[in-house]
């Protein structure tokens, strides 16, 4: 697939529009026919074979999942489940983690390599596995680890990725690291064994502890009110949003980066692994209703500096809605239904390309609204409204669009 061309920061603004969309409604209704899966064991080898990688989708809906091909958007899997569900991608190519009220269950989406290299696809198994966590929440992958926290417990789960690609009847090995006190946190493994692990309690969530790979703290830092999120840039400097600003971690020291406004909450990271900016969203009214963020926080790693920036006039995200792009630039489904390309040096807007029509925010962080996932030059985007996903490459800006059985909410891609 062609890569996305870097344009200069001072490239004027283009603004694309849709082309004709390919409507894969039928198809889907008939996949659906032979391709649900119930619960059970991971699916056998003897599956289709193909030369390189075959990504795949696993959508929400109310009432289950939806496992999608994604190259032609076709449904390849639905797979019953009540209850709100979220959905991570495990690390490994192939397994998404499904959030459930026993804890992490795993989802193999039919989609890996072998280690000869050989590709293969089979029908999606949500199978018997389970990483049990007491309300389970985020989901970290890292240096080929995978992070799970508890915030029932606060327990933190660790295994080695590529482990639950071996896992057919029972889970990988796994670490746990229990929290001082349960809260809703994350935590994350360094490639040097370091954790660093959110502080909290149920009621106040403080900032982060740093254990070594003993698993005894040797740092913390508790200057980061209502810490959330996290997110590792370039050199595995990793940044945590406060609700006054972020908090870095580099070579062992934290420095805090005070926001501009005296509220200035920054909830989730949105990063690359081959820049040292991090792009937080950001919101300076305590007051807000709903999950209409109108600014971005742009945090410099190198230079300990944040700056604000805004969106085009009129144009808003929620959580959902920002990704990093093949090139680090920033991208961004507003609510006028468009994506907006930002370079991550200015925040400048360098590209729009039009994709849905203008939806509103959501109500509840729950409630169905369009998602954005960027993966290798394609942004996937879903439409609650049309019950819809668009295919987008971002350097043609080509569409393609399939239709679903379901309402889309929450949306993860494994690479195959």
């Amino acid at each position: 697939m062609q890569q996305q061309q870097h344009r200069s920061p001072l490239a004027p603004r283009l603004k694309r529009g849709r082309v004709p969309f390919l409507a894969l409604g039928t198809a889907a209704a008939l996949l659906l026919t032979g391709c649900s899966t119930a619960s059970g064991s991971a699916p056998d080898a003897t599956a289709s074979t193909s030369a390189d990688p075959q990504r795949r989708i696993t959508l929400t809906y109310d009432g289950g999942l939806l496992v999608l091909d994604a190259a032609s958007l076709e449904v390849v899997g639905d797979l019953p489940l009540d209850g709100f569900n979220r959905v991570n991608a495990a690390g490994d190519g192939r397994h998404v983690l499904v959030t459930t009220t026993k804890g992490f269950q795993v989802l193999d989406t039919g989609t890996w390599t072998d280690e000869d290299g050989t590709s293969k696809q089979a029908d999606p198994v949500l199978t018997d596995l389970v990483f049990p966590a007491d309300t389970a929440g985020h989901v970290v992958r890292h240096a080929d680890k995978t992070i799970l926290f508890a915030d029932g417990s606060g327990d933190t789960t660790i295994f080695d990725s590529a482990d639950l690609l071996e896992a057919t009847d029972e889970l990988p090995e796994t670490e746990t690291i229990p929290s001082e006190a349960a809260h809703h946190g994350v935590a994350i493994e360094l490639e040097d064994g370091t954790v660093l692990s959110t502080i909290g309690t149920p009621d106040a969530r403080t900032g982060v502890r740093v254990l070594d790979d003993s698993r005894t703290e040797i740092a913390r830092n508790e200057q980061c009110p209502s810490v959330h999120g996290e997110g590792t840039v370039k050199d595995e400097v990793v940044v945590f949003g406060c609700s006054d600003g972020v908090l870095v971690y580099d070579s062992g020291v934290f420095t805090k980066i005070q926001a501009p406004d005296a509220y200035g909450r920054t909830g989730n990271q949105y990063v690359s692994e081959t820049s040292s900016i991090a792009v937080g969203d950001y919101n300076s009214d305590p007051d807000a209703e709903g999950y209409d963020l109108r600014q971005l926080a742009f945090t410099d790693t190198v230079a300990k500096t944040t700056k604000i920036v805004d969106l085009p006039e009129g144009v808003g995200y929620t959580w959902r809605d920002v990704a990093r792009g093949p090139n680090d630039e920033v991208i961004v489904l507003g609510n006028d239904g468009s994506l907006h390309i930002l370079d991550e040096q200015t925040g400048a807007v360098t590209d729009t390309i039009e994709v849905i029509d203008a939806w509103e925010p959501p109500a509840e962080w729950q409630d169905a609204h369009p998602a954005l996932v960027v993966q290798d030059g394609v942004a996937y985007v879903t439409d609650p409204a049309t019950k819809s996903i668009h295919a987008v490459d971002l350097a043609s800006g080509d569409i393609t669009t399939g239709e679903l059985p379901g309402v889309p909410n929450e949306i993860a891609v494994v690479t195959g």
